[in-house]
């Protein structure tokens, strides 16, 4: 009988592991990954690179929108990611890659939501064939700063339902007036050093965040998530700059690497 007792709690301890496992935030972005893939695999054979490659344009029109990591906080203009992944994305495909940089420090998806619904970018919006969105950061900074971390993190529920719905709204409105752009969205990073009281709250709470934009990715044809959180991360502070916060040279550098390497390999998933 106590044997009995015995593996029935190691067996409900199992499956409490396994389940909580299987709906960990990373689990879930990892699953929505591979999603993606499978439904660009079933659409078409055709990368992001080899799509620009082979487009009868000559030149490539990029805007890019969003916050400080948009504009290149504390970096020079040719070291900003804007910069760098225009230039190296006309390297490749052999084009000129011409850039719009709308990036605004302090900007939040609700600041974004309004400009896009008030038609201020409705003229580059259709012009563009790749539009890069870095949003979300400031919602979250500004909550604590106005109060603290651990405020911001009681209001996470409330601030990811807020994010979610001006994202979703916004890129609506960006197909709605260009519906063949590529949409280009960027996870959101931890900054904090892994030492940090609360860097494991962050990581999983950022996590969390992100499988939204993936789901909203994942229902937008022609759109990709950068892995931004592969190149900048907790035990990766080499590519911060000393505020702790945005990205140094070698960040933004790392960061267009990425996304780089994406549109090479991930296939560009038309309306169905």
């Amino acid at each position: 009988m106590k044997g009995l007792k015995y593996l029935l709690i190691c067996a409900l301890i199992l499956v409490v592991s396994v389940g909580g496992w299987i709906y960990s935030p990373q689990y879930q972005i990892n699953k929505l990954k591979r999603e993606s893939m499978a439904v660009g695999k079933d659409f078409s054979k055709e990368t992001y690179l080899d799509y620009y490659r082979q487009s009868k344009k000559e030149d490539i029109y990029h805007l890019a929108l969003g916050d400080s990591i948009i504009h290149g906080f504390g970096v020079g203009e040719k070291e900003n990611f804007v910069y760098n992944f225009s230039n190296q994305l006309g390297e490749e495909i052999n084009k000129t890659v011409h850039y719009n940089n709308k990036g605004k420090n302090g900007m939040t998806s609700t600041d974004l939501h309004k400009l896009i619904h008030d038609g201020v970018y409705d003229q580059e919006i259709a012009n563009s064939d790749i539009i890069t969105i870095n949003i979300g950061g400031n919602d979250v900074l500004k909550t604590a700063r106005k109060k603290d971390y651990y405020e911001a993190v009681k209001s996470f529920n409330t601030l990811q339902s807020t994010f979610t719905k001006n994202l979703t709204s916004t890129i609506n409105k960006i197909k709605k007036i260009n519906p063949n752009v590529t949409i280009v969205l960027l996870e959101l990073y931890n900054p904090l050093p892994a030492e940090h009281q609360l860097a494991r709250v962050a990581e999983s709470l950022l996590s969390k965040w992100n499988i939204k934009i993936y789901e909203i990715a994942k229902e937008t044809p022609s759109s990709l998530v950068v892995q931004t959180t592969k190149v900048i991360n907790s035990k990766n502070q080499q590519n911060l700059s000393q505020d702790g916060v945005h990205p140094n040279p070698a960040g933004y550098a790392a960061i267009t690497k990425q996304l780089l390497k994406q549109f090479s390999k991930e296939f560009r998933r038309q309306a169905v």
